[in-house]
């Protein structure tokens, strides 16, 4: 777990790249991945170092060759624990004009398949770095930050990608952690599963279903066939941003995951034919703004929805990659459960008729503040080619857990926070299981959310913790209900909340109007008697 000293030392890492004069922050965060990953190469090589000598043999892979490079410097000067000593001038020229350049060129072919997927992504590394200043300072404190444990290195990359989200129109990029978490919980993913996020940005969604698995399946990675499929076929991310493929990559690697599927490709496009129906699992937050060219996407998404705008692209996206039985948690805008064009309305009835849409999952306007004010939800469905959509479970998320404002500050304390807080962990293993609090809940409906989505699925993993009334009985006016099929059918598969939530109108009583004007003229009686005595004694 990361600690407020170790917060305290990155909030300094990020305070310098800004003094240094460096502030973009998706530039901070490419060279603090660099940095880590030149870090991380030393780690490994002096670990093929200890082997060795144990084992009194050669080493079996070398990370830096023997030797010089061709400017006649020595590979050795390229391992972090050499140069972080180096005075700043030396660090400066070492780690730009040749270090760099190792990693772009060289990198490689000296690797492993552990970390051949990065490697591939460092091939247009950009050290941009401005002063040996600034270098030596940043090496100085990175190299004070614990990045021992896999818990602590994967917590340390979360709190600085947390620095992307506070950084205005850059944000996009990243989904709120806690609603990536209860994306996952509520998917459920399992050991056979194949993961996909085709807009993965910095990965968020498949590093959360990999500590999911870790929590929920101990033993996964002591068999070696489910640890062979955990770190080397499992998870699969794409995207078009060079910059964010290495994040993502680094995210990934920082969290134990070996060798991930993380490449260049742009989703929409017709580069992805051969990948239909290869995943049993999408979780993702596509971009949902704008439009393509209709000779830019892939023709066989037009053929499932011919429209130009993306976020109904990716949802059929979505259903060609999807395995039959395949399950899916997405974030679409608001406009795609009502929108009325003919590509609208036929997408909704394919989630609903011809596969089974499983819950709609409405989040408060502000989730994605403070860099976008757009109203949101959660589709949940299961790719089936053959129906089975009974009803449609829907949930009015009025509170995440944070301000709904710009500053978006914490509601509850961290205990309390996401759709599974640590203090329901601990109550549970001090013996006594306990919930959110009516006051809690209504500034944290996540928690409630997933134990209603459970009720529904009790055989799901964690269906048994779930508490509470029925859902299928539970009224329209309620925060969460189902709805038979018939009903959104009649509707034309509109799927907003608020075309089937009832809203009960208190009875107001009035008093006669006879009786309050009435009341006014003894009023305005009393009134002139008093100005008539004041202006009395005004004489």
């Amino acid at each position: 777990m990361i600690t407020g000293d170790i917060k305290n030392q990155i909030d300094r890492i990020w305070d310098s790249f800004w003094s240094g004069g460096i502030s973009n922050p998706i530039e901070v965060i490419e060279q603090i991945t660099y940095l880590l990953f030149i870090r991380r190469l030393d780690d490994l090589h002096t670990l093929e170092e200890n082997l060795a000598n144990r084992v009194s043999q050669p080493m079996r892979r070398r990370i830096f060759p023997a030797g010089t490079d061709s400017k006649g410097r020595s590979y050795e000067d390229y391992r972090w624990s050499r140069f972080k000593h180096f005075a700043p001038a030396e660090m400066y020229t070492l780690v730009g004009e040749h270090l760099f350049p190792f990693l772009r060129a060289d990198l490689a072919r000296q690797l492993g398949n552990g970390d051949s997927t990065y490697a591939h992504h460092m091939k247009d590394a950009r050290f941009t770095i401005p002063t040996p200043a600034l270098l030596a300072k940043v090496v100085d404190l990175l190299d004070h930050v614990p990045m021992e444990e896999r818990d602590t290195k994967g917590d340390v990359y979360e709190y600085m990608l947390a620095k992307i989200a506070t950084a205005g129109q850059n944000g996009q990029f990243r989904t709120p952690r806690h609603i990536i978490r209860l994306m996952v919980e509520l998917t459920a993913p399992t050991p056979d599963d194949v993961i996909c996020d085709p807009a993965c940005g910095t990965a968020g969604f498949l590093v959360a279903a990999g500590e999911y698995l870790r929590e929920r399946h101990s033993n996964l990675l002591h068999d070696k066939k489910s640890n062979e499929h955990f770190h080397h076929g499992m998870f699969h991310g794409f995207d078009f941003d060079n910059t964010m493929l290495r994040i993502g990559s680094m995210n990934m690697l920082l969290h134990g995951v070996e060798s991930p599927d993380i490449r260049y490709r742009d989703s929409l496009a017709q580069d992805h034919a051969g990948e239909e129906e290869k995943y049993t699992l999408v979780l993702a937050n596509p971009p949902f703004a704008g439009s393509l060219d209709y000779e830019n996407t892939a023709k066989d998404l037009l053929q499932i929805v011919k429209t130009k705008k993306t976020e109904l692209l990716f949802l059929a996206l979505f259903l060609r990659l999807l395995k039959p039985g395949g399950r899916a948690a997405v974030i679409v805008p608001d406009g795609v459960l009502f929108g009325s064009s003919k590509a609208h309305k036929e997408l909704r009835r394919i989630l609903v008729e011809d596969q089974k849409l499983d819950a709609v999952v409405k989040l408060p306007g502000g989730v994605f503040k403070p860099y976008a004010g757009v109203s949101t939800a959660i589709l949940v469905f299961t790719k089936t080619n053959s129906g089975g959509t009974d009803f449609v479970w829907f949930y009015d998320v009025e509170a995440d857990g944070w301000s709904l404002d710009d500053k978006r500050t914490p509601l509850l304390p961290e205990d309390k926070l996401g759709p599974v807080p640590s203090f329901f962990r601990h109550s549970r293993e001090s013996g006594n299981p306990r919930s959110l609090s009516d006051d809690e809940h209504a500034k944290n409906n996540l928690p409630d959310v997933l134990a209603r989505w459970r009720s529904l699925h009790p055989l799901a993993p964690g269906g048994a913790e779930a508490q509470g009334e029925g859902e299928m009985e539970r009224p329209r006016t309620a925060q969460s209900f189902c709805v038979p099929k018939a009903d959104i059918a009649a509707q034309g598969y509109d799927l907003s909340l608020n075309r089937y939530k009832e809203v009960v109108h208190e009875a107001v009583e009035h008093r006669p109007p006879k009786e309050i004007l009435a009341e006014l003229a003894k009023l305005e009686e009393e009134i002139q008697r008093g100005m008539k005595e004041l202006e009395g004694m005004l004489q």
